[in-house]
């Protein structure tokens, strides 16, 4: 049995958005987020949290500790995949 999936490409927003949002990816590029972010999370912000002094800021901090690794993996998808010759929209 193959469960090889053809490769998703893209050459515009809309279809580079549906690379991103394909299942395979979605679930690969959110592991990627949740562990590198554990770890910068530990090394930055993780003191403040357990001594009772996270404000509004900690946790606008701790929300991007998670968000940057995402878009850091998608992009890396994004450009793994872009299909070459052809115009971007």
């Amino acid at each position: 049995m193959n469960n090889t999936e053809p490769q998703l490409t893209w050459c515009c927003t809309s279809e580079a958005l549906r690379v991103v949002v394909h299942r395979r990816n979605l679930t690969r590029t959110i592991v990627i987020a949740l562990l590198v972010g554990s770890v910068l999370f530990a090394i930055n912000q993780l003191d403040v949290v357990i001594s009772g002094h996270a404000d509004a800021g900690t946790w606008i901090k701790i929300g991007l500790t998670y968000l940057v690794p995402f878009c850091v993996a998608n992009i890396g998808l994004l450009l793994g995949c872009r299909r070459r010759g052809e115009p971007e929209h």
